[in-house]
């Protein structure tokens, strides 16, 4: 028999923080397999081509279908996530996509490649704006930044051990780490269908209303569409997807052809050394945002627009020097103080969009985020054909994160004027 989280304590009281934080570790895993099942690929670049030759555009390929696919489905299942069962969904969502990721160890084909990596991105798509209004619906007030930048520790933990696929590569066959990390993706989703379970108080609420109210998913997307804010924050995270995408899809590569590194330490020193410090900034931006956030919301914005006025130099230095240590600290800097828009981006839909829609809201910002990060990848790819140097793509990155800064800050103009009418 299933064991819910509702059953573990005795005490309403007690039930709303221990079950509200059980459910922020239980999903910290997930997210760590859900990005190291989705960028290990990246890490291990040349096993794969040479087992299937491709050029450096097709290799792109396969991040970018996976991020149009991914994007384009999750404003549908965003709104499913709203409409009836996210934990089911949560569920769901890892069991497929570990079993794909199982699946993929069986390629031989470039085609077999994109198919597979097409599946992943429709089951991938499910997890994300599920889990996040999952996390919102139990965690809200003062500790709802640092709830969230705890899910996203684990998102980026999977992404700094996506070295593991480089080096399994490398020391056995790139077939191994899809393998392994498949089968450890299909167990965990029975532990979460014991354990995983809705908010009773924000879920069955929402849901008579929606029935009572008869709302659909397209007079959804007419109420986010709306809002300029929401416009603002659409165009602010597709560029940081943009950014983001760009700068993981080819950060392996750059180390290895521009410092001579070897492809186990250009994963490495991209994943290993990079993720650490993004985890220590989504809980950093998540600590000051929640704490700001006592004397005033706008703290949720303004972190975020302080965060990235620090990365953006980061990576132009580090994409202008021939010393890898220097570029290290660079990406490092931008690997940290990037992040604090991550744990913030929920909170601050959470302000801009109506309550009932907020899973809509963030698959929504992840089909922009995703289909310009996946064209950025690809056009990195073509542009590496003809011999575009990827440093002079990073210091357009860097310039790109500043036009970035100033989208948040116009949310934040535009939020201020709303709640004064």
């Amino acid at each position: 028999m299933a064991v819910s989280l509702n059953k573990l304590i005795p005490s309403r009281n007690k039930e709303s923080l221990f079950t509200a934080w059980l459910v922020v570790g239980l999903l910290f895993f997930v997210g760590a397999l859900n990005y190291l099942d989705r960028i290990m690929i990246t890490t291990m670049r040349e096993s794969i081509t040479q087992s299937i030759p491709m050029t450096d555009a097709q290799f792109g390929l396969l991040t970018s279908v996976f991020l149009w696919v991914y994007g384009l489905l999750s404003p549908f299942v965003g709104y499913l996530a709203d409409r009836f069962s996210r934990s089911r969904m949560i569920i769901i969502s890892i069991f497929v996509w570990s079993g794909v990721t199982w699946l993929t160890a069986y390629a031989t084909t470039y085609e077999e490649l994109i198919i597979t990596r097409a599946l992943m991105g429709i089951s991938e798509a499910c997890y994300i704006p599920a889990a996040l209004a999952l996390i919102t619906d139990y965690h809200k007030g003062s500790t709802r930044s640092m709830a969230v930048g705890i899910h996203m520790t684990g998102m980026m933990l999977g992404s700094s051990l996506g070295f593991l696929g480089g080096l399994i590569a490398e020391k056995n066959q790139w077939h191994d780490a899809f393998i392994i990390f498949g089968i450890i993706g299909v167990v965990y989703s029975f532990v979460l269908f014991f354990l995983l379970r809705d908010s009773k108080s924000d879920i069955d609420s929402l849901k008579t209303h929606n029935d009572s109210e008869g709302l659909s998913f397209v007079s959804g997307m007419k109420d986010l569409f709306s809002k300029k804010s929401f416009i603002l924050l659409l165009i602010f995270w597709s560029f940081i997807g943009l950014v983001g995408w760009m700068i993981i899809g080819w950060l392996p590569t750059y180390y290895k052809e521009h410092f001579n590194l070897s492809q186990t330490n250009s994963g490495l020193y991209a994943t290993g050394y990079f993720y650490p410090l993004g985890i220590a900034g989504v809980l950093v931006g998540g600590y000051l945002a929640d704490r700001w956030s006592k004397k005033s919301d706008a703290s949720r914005i303004l972190v975020p627009i302080l965060g990235l006025c620090i990365a953006a130099p980061g990576v132009f230095v580090a994409s202008s020097t021939s010393i890898y240590y220097i570029a290290i600290a660079g990406f490092m800097t931008y690997g940290f103080t990037r992040y604090f828009s991550d744990t913030n981006l929920m909170p601050i839909l959470c302000m801009v969009a109506d309550k009932r829609y907020i899973a809509t809201g963030y698959g929504t910002l992840n089909l922009f985020s995703c289909i310009v990060g996946g064209v950025g990848i690809y056009l990195s790819g073509l542009l590496r054909d003809a011999d575009i140097d990827m440093a002079l793509q990073f210091k357009i990155a860097a310039f790109t994160m500043l036009i970035c800064a100033g989208l948040l800050y116009l949310v934040k103009r535009d939020v201020e004027k709303s709640s004064k009418k």
